[in-house]
């Protein structure tokens, strides 16, 4: 089963409630939890929580380590397939489209080991250039690719251009998919807008409240420096201008909680609600009692 949807629409809090009532354990399908130390900004599940309910692909690499997207599937694939034989109702858990594509949808994924050269230097070139300098090299070589990734996403575009390079050919002519042999279920949440990015406020606040500046400070002092690809999510650049003394403290708050809005816009395109897949309910006004119901009628379908 999967449970998706935009940051902030209560997808965490659903799987929690789901999970003590029909023996599951999650699996994150959340490309910042992957790290160790970013709790706060992550919104990870909290040490009470994940003591209650089994939780997997949480801090898996260090912040300086790499975890590419097939290194991911394989991984929760593995959980799924534990879960299961524990009998178990596995619930895949997040916002990061291509996660959850990479799993449910079974992504034949090109496996190309990392290129640190090539990267810091398509790195350096979106810093200089503008990340719009880097989404044309990779329309020259895979216009279905570059139409496909947001050229603000530099670190997809990145990547696509290393398989581009590394296998010699677009990246899009050896991505297909092969469906896992699981019955799913895709259970999705929304929220009207307004609503939403007041849940976006107020959760960024309750963040800066849990200590969000101080963990980010002991990010920098561990050695992990801002720069990581791991410390651009959301929370952690932000504070990182402020911790350099490039912004207040409120121009960085400011700056999180508009760019978590554009965030919930970019899902919103993997994430479509007229996708027959998906059966969607509106989370300001959820009835726990008729999520269970559907899930419970799903299940006791034959296999």
């Amino acid at each position: 089963m999967a449970i998706v949807g935009p940051t902030a629409v209560g997808k965490t809090a659903l799987s929690l409630a789901l999970a003590d009532m029909l023996s599951a354990e999650i699996v994150s399908a959340e490309s910042r939890q992957i790290y160790r130390y970013l709790d706060i900004g992550t919104a990870k599940p909290t040490f009470e929580e994940r003591q209650r309910i089994t939780h997997h692909l949480l801090d898996v690499v260090d912040p300086d380590e790499v975890l590419t997207l097939a290194q991911y599937q394989k991984l929760a694939y593995t959980a799924i397939e534990s879960a299961q034989r524990r009998a178990k109702v596995p619930f895949l858990v997040g916002g990061t489209g291509l996660y959850v594509k990479a799993v449910l949808d079974g992504l034949n994924i090109p496996r190309v080991e990392p290129d640190p050269a090539l990267r810091e230097q398509l790195y350096a070139e979106a810093e200089a250039k503008g990340c719009e300098a880097v989404h044309a090299r990779l329309r020259e070589l895979d216009q279905v690719a570059a139409e496909r990734i947001d050229a603000r996403n530099v670190r997809r575009v990145v990547r696509a251009l290393e398989v581009c390079y590394q296998l010699g050919q677009p990246i899009s002519s050896v991505q297909n998919a092969t469906p896992p042999p699981y019955r799913i279920l895709r259970i999705g949440l929304t929220m009207p807008r307004p609503l939403l990015y007041r849940r976006i406020d107020e959760r960024v606040e309750r963040m800066l409240d849990a200590g969000l500046v101080d963990e980010v400070r002991s990010l920098v002092e561990r050695g992990f420096g801002l720069d990581l690809p791991a410390m651009s999510g959301l929370g952690y650049r932000q504070i990182g201008t402020y911790l350099r003394g490039e912004a207040t403290l409120e121009e960085a708050v400011a700056l999180i909680k508009r760019q978590t809005r554009r965030l919930v816009r970019q899902q919103a395109n993997w994430f479509h609600r007229d996708d027959p897949r998906v059966t969607w309910f509106d989370a300001s006004e959820l009835a726990f009692s008729a999520v269970l119901a559907h899930i419970q009628s799903f299940l006791k379908r034959p296999s």
